[in-house]
């Protein structure tokens, strides 16, 4: 046997055993790749492992929400710390819901600036969708509710004495209620409340400038009241 007869079959058995190789290496490859994938293609009660679990399933508590964190020995407050307010919030108001908190809300002003001509617009909105229903879209106590006595005693904004009504004491009844009026606290918030008085006393200026202008001291609707 020559010597190139020789290397030549050396060569031909290492290709062989390297093909082998290759095809084994391949062979479980392919059944790697299908085991995992059915392990992973399982029921939807029983999925697969999650790559990286602290993003799939999300260790965060929703605020307010209930949770266990305090029987696990974890400090966490679900409200908000005492004497903290929220930011951008209005200061708290914090006249009582009594006689005494009434009078005193008389000396209470309106802490938004005077509205542009974009929350204006939205004061209004907020009027008609929560006060007219009762009070009506002109303030005359012929909103829906009233006219079909279905809540009466409903105040007319336009009566002098809502003319001159103090905007802290009008804020004071939108936060409180009063008589048949329920509150609005849960509607409408600090800001938002205040929104909506400014709007109504925007409006009661209008009828004032207008009584004013006509030389009449009452309004059309405490003549209609005499009568």
């Amino acid at each position: 046997m020559s010597v190139e007869y020789w290397l030549l079959n050396i060569n031909m058995e290492k290709k062989k055993t390297i093909f082998h190789f290759k095809s084994l290496f391949r062979g479980w490859g392919r059944l790697i790749f299908f085991a995992a994938t059915i392990i992973s293609c399982g029921g939807k009660r029983t999925p697969g492992r999650a790559y990286m679990p602290d993003m799939v399933y999300s260790r965060a508590y929703e605020a307010y929400a209930p949770n266990n964190l305090k029987e696990k020995g974890i400090n966490y407050l679900n409200y908000p710390v005492e004497g903290t307010i929220r930011r951008g919030d209005l200061f708290p108001y914090t006249l009582t819901n009594d006689s005494n908190g009434y009078t005193m809300s008389a000396g209470i002003k309106n802490p938004l600036l005077p509205m542009d001509s974009l929350l204006l617009p939205e004061a209004q909105r907020l009027f008609m969708i929560n006060c007219a229903i009762c009070h009506g879209a002109n303030m005359d106590a012929q909103g829906p509710l009233a006219v079909t006595g279905k809540i009466g005693g409903v105040a007319n904004l336009k009566l002098k004495q809502y003319l001159v009504e103090p905007e802290g004491q009008m804020f004071h009844v939108v936060t409180y209620g009063k008589n048949n009026m329920g509150s609005y606290a849960a509607q409408l918030d600090r800001k938002q409340r205040w929104m909506v008085v400014h709007y109504i006393k925007t409006e009661q200026e209008k009828e004032t400038t207008k009584n004013v202008a006509a030389g009449t001291g009452a309004t059309s609707a405490d003549s209609a009241a005499k009568k």
